[in-house]
């Protein structure tokens, strides 16, 4: 993202992690004229030590000086996670993975990483890169999602499935907590790799084709990793229970695999064995 960009994607971060956070939690009275939800800037001035003036400015998306120990201190006002104070780090010093703009092609997955793919049988596993598009999948992924070999290879993006293809939205019994939490880690991407153009040539096209995208992009959550209860209603065999757990792959490729483990409890996997083996 440009400069300007990254600053507006800060100021939206901040206003809205502002918002989250309840005034009496924070040692402030909660009665009173506010507003809107949340902190008002001058208390999240105070508890992080700095001029109201100057979080104004860094709220307000102004090219002005930051330093660590001072972002740490509005993290902690904040009350932040590990992976939302890290995206807040990356927009506010610029900071850089040091990674090049992806090429237009699919990454190539390794021998190992298509074993593991092979071993994981009645774990549906879709393994994406680090702009969504899905690079390597098994056959469970495909009984229950839908077969990826159908869809052009530039048009692979998981994100972007999620929205435009009616299969995701009838699959997921909960379609708008299960996108979240892809969006989620969708944005650890984006404040990571700041330099990269492609996340805003992507979010202007999402944007203009999907309104309901808009919406769930705003609430701004930052997840490098959650762990989720997913239900499922499949179209052949009913109700299925998962827990969706992302992993990421250590190595330059910067790969993410999400494995769906039947949840234990369930017939999921029966029902599973079902799909692949069509008994």
């Amino acid at each position: 993202m440009n400069h300007q960009t990254r600053l507006q994607a800060l100021s939206s971060f901040l206003k809205a992690q502002r918002s989250k956070i309840e005034p009496g939690r924070a040692g402030f009275p909660a009665g009173g004229r506010r507003r809107t939800p949340g902190l008002r800037r001058e208390e999240v001035a105070q508890l992080a030590g700095v001029s109201t003036t100057w979080y104004t400015w860094l709220e307000q998306g102004r090219d002005i000086k930051v330093s660590s120990s001072v972002l740490d201190c509005v993290a902690t006002a904040l009350e932040l996670t590990v992976d939302e104070r890290n995206y807040l780090f990356a927009l506010a010093l610029d900071n850089t993975s040091g990674a090049t703009p992806m090429q237009e092609q699919l990454t190539d997955i390794s021998p190992s990483l298509k074993r593991i793919l092979q071993e994981l049988k009645y774990c549906p596993t879709i393994i994406t890169d680090r702009h969504f598009t899905i690079v390597g999948w098994n056959e469970a992924a495909a009984h229950v999602f839908m077969d990826f070999e159908q869809i052009p290879r530039d048009r692979r993006n998981l994100i972007q499935l999620l929205f435009a293809r009616k299969e995701f939205r009838r699959l997921a019994v909960n379609w708008e907590h299960f996108t979240k939490g892809f969006l989620a880690i969708f944005r650890a991407y984006y404040g990571q790799y700041v330099e990269d153009e492609w996340y805003e040539l992507f979010l202007e096209e999402m944007k203009a084709a999907h309104p309901d995208f808009i919406f769930l992009w705003n609430q701004i959550e930052v997840k490098t990793a959650p762990e989720v209860l997913i239900e499922f209603r499949h179209a052949k065999v009913g109700p299925m229970q998962f827990h969706l757990t992302s992993l990421q792959v250590q190595g330059t490729t910067d790969l993410r695999c999400s494995i769906y483990t039947p949840v234990q409890e369930s017939t999921t996997e029966t029902k599973l064995r079902q799909l692949i083996e069509r008994l």
